[in-house]
C-alpha cells in the first residue's frame, strides 16, 4: 500500500512538473492569437456571431455533400456488376444516374451553380 501511494505521488509530481515546464517553454504570445483561432466558413470568430452569411456558400456546400454521398453509392455498383443479372444492374444504375442528372438539372435551372447572379 505504501508503494502504491509513493508511486501515485511521484506520478502527480512528474505530471505537474511537465505541465509547468510546458507553460514556461511555450512560445504563445498575444501576436499569435489569429493563428490559434479557428477559421470556419469565412467567419471571424472574434466578431459578432449573428452576422448573416452567404446563402450561396451554404448551397454550394450542400450540393458538394450530396454529390459526395452519391459517389460513395456509385462505388459498390462495380463489384455488384459481376454478381447480379446484367438487365437488373443496368436498370438500377440507369435509374440512379437519371436521378443524379435530374438533380443536377434542377440545381442548374435554379442558378445554384452560378457564382454570380
Amino acid at each position: 500500500m505504501i508503494i502504491l501511494t509513493l508511486i501515485s505521488i511521484i506520478i502527480i509530481i512528474i505530471s505537474n512538473i511537465m505541465m509547468f515546464l510546458s507553460i514556461i517553454i511555450s512560445k504563445k504570445s498575444f501576436m499569435d492569437r489569429e493563428k490559434c483561432s479557428p477559421f470556419e466558413c469565412g467567419f471571424d470568430p472574434k466578431s459578432m456571431a449573428r452576422i448573416p452569411f452567404s446563402l450561396h456558400f451554404f448551397l454550394i456546400t450542400v450540393i458538394f455533400l450530396i454529390f459526395d454521398v452519391e459517389i460513395a453509392l456509385i462505388f459498390p455498383m462495380i463489384p455488384i456488376f459481376k454478381k447480379v443479372n446484367f438487365i437488373i444492374w443496368s436498370i438500377t444504375s440507369l435509374l440512379f444516374f437519371l436521378i443524379l442528372l435530374l438533380g443536377l438539372y434542377h440545381e442548374w435551372n435554379q442558378n445554384m451553380l452560378n457564382w454570380t447572379y
